[in-house]
């Protein structure tokens, strides 16, 4: 009877070792088939030259050297870089804002405030670019409709030239730039929010007592408090800022847009690989991206724990 019941013990044993167990083998087999062979296949196209799913030659490195003289390429990796710089300055400092304030309201206004904002991201991106590609046609979009207004208003102010903010090589990029943060401001807001509300109110108090201003108690209380999620919203905006593909194809009609504007690293991955036909080198450029995101949120990480450790 003893022996039986060990028996039954060691058996419950194993198969609570187990359990945790087969339940991440579903899991892990979705990253393997998902994740981990389309990794490797994607490594082993780098190396090779295609015009096409049939045709394969093996060139090396050539793919990873070529870019270096692509100008369409460094082009496309300019525009990208300036792209996510920018959506940093404006998506992150803004969303912070936003959510000091919706932390300073109570009851209704903050949620009304928080539920304003993060709706555009509800939108997503597509249907983003679809409503401001209506609202700033040049000739017959709201916004040129308010522009001639109000140069009806104001006769002295000269509004004769209509911004054309999609088709003005200049203005492409500031253009995308602000129609990505109308997307992503309302997701750093509630990211925000939720950290500031986790910020112990003693310091705040003690400060408070101790004659400290509002700038002085945000700069070595709060900030220092949020830095986390600071960190984990500049890294997640220069990933996302570096997948940009929808937003400016849409807007632009599935085009550059004038003067190469609106051409990003990801779209240009897509003309080479799929308008192209040369999944090798769109191969190369993906994992160029993939190694300049990670580079950048290592650095990102670093600075972060070192602005920690001057405190």
């Amino acid at each position: 009877m003893s022996g039986s019941s060990v028996t039954i013990s060691r058996v419950g044993r194993l198969s609570g070792r187990r359990t945790p167990w087969g339940m991440l083998v579903p899991m892990l087999a979705l990253a393997v088939v998902f994740g981990l062979v389309p990794l490797v296949h994607s490594a082993w196209l780098m190396l090779h030259r295609t015009s096409g799913p049939g045709s394969l030659r093996f060139v090396g490195l050539r793919n990873i050297i070529g870019l270096w003289h692509d100008r369409e390429f460094l082009l496309s990796m300019r525009n990208t870089l300036v792209f996510v710089i920018a959506s940093l300055v404006v998506q992150v400092p803004l969303g912070l804002g936003l959510a000091l304030v919706s932390a300073r309201l109570r009851g209704w206004r903050s949620v009304l405030l928080r539920a304003l904002v993060f709706g555009p991201n509800l939108v997503g991106a597509a249907f983003a670019a679809v409503i401001f590609a209506v609202l700033l046609e040049p000739r017959f979009g709201p916004v040129s409709r308010l522009l001639g207004w109000a140069a009806r208003a104001f006769p002295g102010a000269d509004m004769t030239a209509e911004p054309r903010w999609l088709s003005d090589p200049s203005l492409v990029l500031p253009t995308t730039v602000a129609v990505a943060a109308w997307v992503g401001v309302g997701f750093n807001t509630v990211f925000f929010h939720a950290a500031l509300r986790s910020v112990p109110r003693g310091p705040h108090e003690a400060a408070l007592l101790a004659g400290a201003g509002a700038w002085t108690r945000f700069w070595s209380i709060t900030l220092p408090a949020i830095r986390p999620v600071a960190v984990f919203l500049l890294v997640l905006n220069t990933v996302l800022a570096f997948r940009v593909f929808e937003l400016p194809w849409i807007l632009q009609r599935g085009t550059p847009g004038p003067d190469k504007s609106a051409l990003f690293v990801v779209t240009y991955l897509y003309e080479t690989g799929f308008v192209r036909g040369d999944l090798g080198a769109a191969s190369a450029i993906g994992w160029v991206i993939t190694v300049v995101v990670v580079v950048l949120a290592l650095a990102q990480n670093a600075m972060g724990g070192s602005w920690r450790a001057t405190r």
